[in-house]
């Protein structure tokens, strides 16, 4: 067991801190459900990447991930991450917030973006309230405030590890006829490629997710943007018209719909 040990959390960060990182490495602790977490892993769903930029932290969640049965890649900066995600395919994805080049959160934003579906586990020592919903809502898929423990870690790779298997079989998305691949970030209809820009497609996304309710400007704004809502932006007008052009343009019938005086909604007739 490693305990009382100092880790440097984040350099040059207003939450700089000096941590103790337990980990617990006995096998009697851990191997029971390592086992059964790693039954609903097969080929690239064992493999987990982590991404930390401090040499001390990485090589202890390596090195404890590893005895633990998992095949393990490690990223010391976002750029990196970019690069083994797209080489490779990951079960799940640990994610350090604080990174040398490229902030954790745009890092997951460029992930989604590029269509890696892979659960993420944020890991940080930004614990705040307001700091682990900007994550949540930025692709994150967990959020674990560090100093933590090593069981709690390997708990959390597992249930996200099973989530991973579900993922892979549910990356299409219908309504009527439109179709969105979760995966490849591309949307059809009957058939034919409609071409969306990154921003464009999150924001058809999330009307498909929530397929038949009313969705407001401000609701769009903050899970889109990740902004708060701003009455004197027509950004949402703006971007709402573009994809209804390409989604409902020469069509036999209209999918997003707009509620005056509140939002939008996009529902199939019938």
């Amino acid at each position: 067991m490693f305990s009382g040990r100092g880790i440097r959390i984040g350099g040059g960060d207003r939450h700089l801190v000096h941590a103790t990182f337990r980990l617990h490495k006995r096998v009697s602790s851990v191997q029971g459900p390592v086992v059964r977490g790693l039954k609903t892993m097969t080929g690239g769903h064992r493999r987990i990447l982590v991404v930390e930029d401090d040499p001390e932290t990485a090589g202890q969640l390596v090195e404890s991930l590893t005895t633990s049965g998992y095949q393990v890649d490690l990223a010391a900066s976002g750029n990196e991450a970019l690069s083994r995600c797209a080489a490779g395919d990951y079960a799940v994805i640990t994610m350090d917030r604080m990174l040398p080049d490229i902030d954790g959160i745009a890092v997951m934003r460029q992930l989604r973006d590029d269509g890696i579906a892979a659960p993420v586990l944020i890991v940080s020592a930004l614990g705040e309230v307001d700091d682990r919903v900007r994550g949540l809502r930025a692709g994150g898929d967990d959020y674990l405030v560090k100093p933590f423990s090593f069981v709690e870690l390997l708990a959390r790779i597992e249930a996200l590890g099973r989530r991973s298997d579900t993922i892979v079989k549910e990356t299409i998305l219908r309504v009527g006829d439109l179709a969105i691949d979760l995966v490849s970030r591309t949307a059809s209809r009957r058939g034919n490629d409609i071409f969306l820009f990154p921003r464009e497609f999150q924001l058809l996304e999330y009307l498909v997710r929530n397929e038949g309710r009313v969705v407001s400007r401000a609701m769009l704004l903050q899970h889109v943007w990740d902004l708060h809502f701003d009455p004197s932006t027509n950004i949402i007008d703006v971007y709402v018209g573009r994809v209804r052009r390409k989604v409902d343009g020469l069509q036999a019938y209209p999918l997003i719909h707009t509620v005056r005086g509140v939002g939008y909604s996009l529902r199939a007739p019938g």
